[in-house]
């Protein structure tokens, strides 16, 4: 329990501890970056890579890789905004169509993957390619999504006295909890550990290694088309190219929550807490106002090394305890 402990936290408490310093660091800085709002935007402008992110969260801790999510936001969006614009398809409909289309592209991968001993990278790379491609097909061009329905979703607030929290947010917030529960709670949540662990022992244990390596992308594939309809609100538009590049953002994102690549350790908390660190880092170069963004890549890539030698750390401390 001792080594299990040591293993799985400190990486996570590192993340909390990069997070407050970076807050508080801002906070000083830049007048009002401290402000309930400005802390809300961190949520609702980054919902999109947070819930992408939550699926890649699965597929790392089972020592997987999914490079297809952001291909994905750009084909799903599209899918609902052709659907309510071009064919008057009642927006709830679109939505469900296209989060089946994600989870069964998702769930063809990971057949693959799994019956025919693909490697996930060369799989999930073909599915981004297909993703992206087929966005295309649809439409070269980005499309609003002029209804009704969706200009609800797009300016709906939940009102909580002076902070207005924005329906993308609550969106990332649920499916954080969502996953948190399954992760820790569910026979599949841990099976998807023990799958990261040690395949050949989850075999002999007699765990379902191929079923649990299709739902873990089936996951995954829903998470991202579940991404693509929070950017369909957030900018009530589809655009073919949305995500470009975002699948490594959000490999970034949980692997500084504290995921290892190798599987088997790590959480869907940890995850959230990166997706908010690219917030403060994104916010507080607005902030500066003379900075490119292209900075933000600069210091995530600084982050990215930090946390994998820090996991490195954990590791060897954990080995000899």
């Amino acid at each position: 329990m001792k080594f299990s402990l040591q293993k799985g936290s400190g990486p996570f408490y590192a993340t909390l501890f990069v997070f407050a310093l970076l807050y508080a660091g801002a906070a000083l800085h830049f007048p009002g970056f401290a402000a309930p709002g400005v802390f809300v935007d961190f949520f609702s402008d980054n919902a999109f890579l947070g819930v992408a992110a939550v699926g890649i969260t699965f597929v790392l801790l089972s020592g997987g890789i999914d490079l297809s999510v952001g291909a994905m936001i750009g084909f799903t969006s599209i899918v609902v905004a052709v659907l309510i614009g071009k064919h008057g398809v009642n927006p709830f409909v679109a939505i469900a169509v296209a989060l089946a289309l994600g989870t069964l592209l998702g769930a063809a991968m990971g057949a693959l993957i799994r019956y025919f001993a693909l490697p996930p990278f060369l799989v999930t790379l073909a599915g981004m390619f297909f993703a992206r491609g087929m966005g295309f097909v649809i439409s070269v061009e980005s499309l609003s999504i002029n209804h009704p329905v969706y200009t609800v979703l797009s300016e709906w607030k939940l009102n909580l006295g002076a902070v207005q929290i924005p329906l993308t947010a609550l969106i990332l917030l649920a499916a954080v909890a969502i996953a948190s529960y399954i992760a820790k709670y569910t026979r599949f949540g841990r099976n998807v550990y023990a799958l990261g662990g040690n395949t050949e022992a989850a075999n002999l244990m007699g765990l379902p290694v191929g079923p649990t390596q299709v739902r873990i992308y089936a996951f995954s594939g829903f998470c991202s088309a579940l991404a693509g309809v929070v950017y369909s609100i957030y900018s009530a538009s589809g655009n073919p190219s949305a995500g470009s590049g975002l699948e490594l953002d959000a490999i970034a994102a949980t692997v500084i929550g504290g995921t290892l690549l190798t599987g088997g350790v790590g959480g869907v908390p940890g995850t959230l807490v990166g997706v908010l660190i690219f917030g403060i880092i994104q916010t507080g170069i607005t902030f500066q106002g003379n900075l490119s963004s292209w900075w933000t890549k600069i210091a995530v890539g600084l982050l990215l090394l930090l946390f994998v030698l820090l996991q490195k750390f954990f590791m060897r401390g954990a080995a000899k305890a």
